[in-house]
């Protein structure tokens, strides 16, 4: 009897001992549980906001982007209106109703008689055309004269030969001749006629002696 009250008195000693022991174990439990939501909630929030700043990241791109594409649109829309604005060519004529010529040395000569002069490359006071762009151009000229003298002339560039034009002195008749061609040409360069030496042309308001030229394409 006495070892089952002994038995009795020692359970009845640890069985708080036990309730307590239980109760730390469920609020460290609670504790956990608590934790481990806030750290899901943390971790939630900062995949969030990793997704968001992804967000932020893909619309920073897209407008860098966008604006690279207007610059681009831009940069296409003023080259069109370059091209455009660019534009060359002009028609003249000598201008005179009597000889030009002859001269003891050649001579440039200067079409005053402008009919057209789109881009004003053209200047008739010294009778000579400077490229304002880059490109393929076209020129042509022609003469007439009294043939009791030669007729010869030069399409110049930058002060070489190009190509030329000569009609004889024999008989005593009004004869035209005309020629022409193609040249590439930098900014800058220059083009023009010269009048061979000790020959001449002739012009009246017929306009027998022309010089054109034009942009055939720019490159």
């Amino acid at each position: 009897m006495k070892t089952m009250v002994a038995a009795l008195a020692l359970c009845l000693l640890y069985l708080p001992v036990y309730q307590a022991s239980s109760i730390d174990i469920d609020k460290k439990f609670e504790e956990m549980e608590a934790r481990l939501t806030k750290t899901e909630k943390e971790l939630m929030d900062h995949k969030q906001m990793t997704e968001s700043q992804k967000n932020d990241d893909i619309l920073r791109d897209l407008e860098a982007k966008l604006k690279d594409t207007e610059k681009q649109v831009e940069d296409l829309r003023a080259e069109v209106q370059a091209f455009h604005g660019q534009d060359v060519a002009f028609g003249a004529s000598l201008g005179l109703d009597t000889h030009f010529g002859p001269f003891t040395a050649a001579i440039t000569v200067t079409y005053k008689n402008v009919f057209t002069n789109i881009g004003s490359a053209y200047q008739p006071g010294t009778g000579i055309f400077t490229a304002p762009v880059k490109g393929v151009y076209y020129f042509s000229f022609s003469a007439n004269h009294r043939s009791t003298k030669i007729s010869g002339l030069y399409l110049m560039k930058n002060g070489k030969q190009m190509i030329s034009m000569y009609n004889d002195s024999a008989g005593n008749s009004l004869e035209t001749a005309a020629n022409g061609m193609t040249l590439q040409l930098e900014v800058g360069d220059q083009v023009y006629m010269r009048l061979w030496a000790n020959s001449w042309i002739y012009d009246n308001p017929n306009n027998y002696c022309t010089f054109i030229g034009f942009l055939l394409f720019s490159l």
